[in-house]
């Protein structure tokens, strides 16, 4: 697709997702982030009927390595020419693309899971929404915490301080992006029309002993009632480099004046919030799916990524629509690194079965292989290979997305 196409194509995804205009600055955003080159146009005429995406990112997987995927994004079919097979012709296309780029993942988030697992793409991550009473819940905090300076500043002026916050968390966490140069400017992303009745974006920074060690992203909604104000913050991110700088931001976020609830879209599944919460229950949790992983070069993939506990096992991948997965792969690796070729299917036995869905559900150790194998969709052909496989895809830190694309 060419930049001058760029207005008409993304006003086909937006009517395909609803139809509502973006604010001016989210479309410049999007605009100049979006990689021409790898962007799929479907047109009859004049009119763009199919849109897709892929940005060029870099995905933390297990064991700290930034791995190139492609981010698939703003996929969408117009209503008047679905079930002709554009998807999946797209799909097609795009993969194969990615295959040629050299690229062993693609990753992305689903309007509609049921879309995307006949693509070859397993739920990988997942998030936490969060609605915390904070006139019942209080946080107990570790030590140190007290030490940690807050204040507060404009977030534009923090962007630089809080990029190298989040940059040293990547490789910390399997699933999450290495923003390149013009990512910088979503964490910003604040449009008016957007804020529904909550203040401008708002940000603190935390300090210890000078250095930035963590910083909260939110908003205000002042809101009132015949009782009193009954507030709410608006949590975007929030970041630190260790326990004593997150809890002091919680803490902050908690406490701030006339207000009583915290909404949060989007944490980890394994938050040390929720073991700083004094109720849980009144924490009002909900889980989501998150990031869908698609092994697009099996072999490079699993290479890519370290392993729990000593692993050496055959598996039998099926993967009908890249069918140059298909086949038998000797994996073999540790928390050092691994190694994943073909095998010869005649001397080989394969220990596990299973699809190229289910190999990327497992990828970044949020999902266990045992979990799958009671769902039928492992299936364990050697004695003991099923335990041996789980532990060593597990991962000790929960995969997570910090934000969309």
């Amino acid at each position: 697709m060419g930049q001058s196409d760029w207005d008409r194509w993304y006003g086909t995804l937006e009517r395909a997702f609803g139809g509502l205009a973006e604010s001016p600055e989210e479309r410049e955003l999007w605009n100049d982030l979006t990689e021409c080159e790898r962007s799929l146009g479907v047109w009859e005429g004049d009119a763009c009927v199919g849109t897709a995406g892929a940005f060029s990112f870099r995905l933390s997987v297990p064991g700290g390595a930034l791995v190139d995927a492609a981010g698939v994004t703003m996929v969408s079919v117009a209503a008047t020419h679905r079930r002709r097979g554009l998807l999946t012709a797209m799909m097609r296309r795009q993969l194969d693309d990615v295959r040629a780029r050299g690229e062993a993942l693609a990753v992305l988030t689903a309007s509609e899971p049921v879309i995307y697992g006949r693509f070859g793409y397993g739920t990988a991550s997942w998030s936490l929404k969060a609605s915390i009473d904070t006139t019942r819940v209080r946080l107990t905090v570790p030590a140190g915490t007290d030490e940690v300076r807050l204040r507060y500043v404009a977030p534009a002026e923090a962007a630089a301080a809080c990029e190298a916050v989040y940059a040293r968390v990547v490789p910390g966490r399997p699933g999450m992006l290495a923003r390149r140069p013009g990512w910088e400017r979503l964490p910003l992303l604040d449009p008016a029309q957007d804020r529904n009745g909550a203040s401008p974006l708002q940000c603190v920074l935390a300090e210890r002993s000078g250095e930035v060690v963590g910083y909260a992203h939110f908003a205000v909604k002042p809101e009132w009632d015949a009782r009193g104000p009954e507030g709410t913050v608006l949590v975007r991110a929030v970041e630190a480099l260790e326990p004593g700088a997150y809890a002091a931001l919680w803490r902050f976020l908690f406490d701030i004046d006339l207000t009583s609830r915290i909404e949060t879209l989007n944490r980890p599944v394994d938050d040390p919030l929720l073991h700083l919460a004094s109720d849980v229950r009144r924490c009002g949790l909900v889980v989501r799916d998150s990031l869908h992983v698609r092994l697009v070069d099996v072999g490079a993939a699993l290479e890519a990524r370290t392993y729990q506990a000593p692993v050496d096992l055959v598996l039998d991948v099926e993967d009908g629509f890249c069918p140059w997965n298909e086949g038998r792969w000797r994996l073999t690796g540790d928390p050092k690194g691994a190694s994943c070729k073909r095998a010869d299917e005649a001397s080989a036995p394969a220990d596990l079965a299973l699809s190229v869905r289910d190999l990327g559900a497992a990828y970044l150790g949020g999902v266990r292989l045992a979990e799958l194998a009671r769902a039928g969709r492992v299936r364990e052909l050697r004695p003991g290979a099923l335990a041996e496989a789980s532990l060593a895809f597990g991962s000790a830190v929960a995969p997570w997305l910090p934000h969309g694309f």
